[in-house]
């Protein structure tokens, strides 16, 4: 009885193993996104395309592959554009919001990095040269959403100190009374 069920999982064993490598062979794998997990792929493949970095307060940061010739409100779309920290208790006012994109590029034959500033409002159209300006090979853009600190964020500071002091002074006294 032991041999048969011996036979019988040796078979099953044998069948999924078959099973895993022609899953594989009909699997066409890049081996290049097999090295990354954040690199994303916007050219097609066998298109001219650049490497570009995106960091910061965006809705997918990481490494693109994009068609040559690509812009920047084009990358910031691919990478789901500015994103703040938002939760529940949070409304924001988006035409107090700032946004700031650097495009940082390594010039290897001076040894300086040469950088791109665009600076505008949310109710503000683009800054000069932004629609218009391509991104090229192995740029890194990072985007900073900023905004005026609310009324609501000085409470929730002012708050949480007053309720760590208090906690401490019942806690001292506490333990004074405790100890008589």
């Amino acid at each position: 009885m032991k041999a048969i069920y011996g036979l019988v999982l040796v078979i099953f064993l044998s069948m999924g193993v078959e099973l895993a490598q022609a899953q594989y062979r009909q699997t066409p794998m890049s081996q290049q996104f097999r090295l990354g997990e954040r690199i994303i792929r916007i050219a097609e493949p066998g298109e001219l395309a650049d490497s570009v970095n995106v960091w910061g307060d965006v809705g997918s940061s990481g490494r693109y592959l994009v068609p040559k010739g690509t812009t920047l409100p084009l990358l910031l779309s691919y990478s789901f554009g500015p994103q703040t920290l938002r939760d529940g208790q949070t409304n924001l006012d988006w035409s107090k919001m700032r946004v700031e994109i650097n495009i940082q590029e390594f010039n290897q034959d001076q040894e300086l990095v040469e950088i791109k500033k665009f600076e505008y409002h949310f109710e503000e159209p683009f800054p000069d040269g932004m629609y218009t300006f391509e991104l090229e090979n192995n740029h890194t853009v990072t985007v900073r959403v900023k905004r005026r600190p609310s009324f609501r964020d000085y409470l929730g500071v002012f708050a949480s100190s007053v309720s760590a002091i208090v906690s401490t002074v019942l806690l001292i006294d506490r333990l004074k009374n405790g100890a008589n």
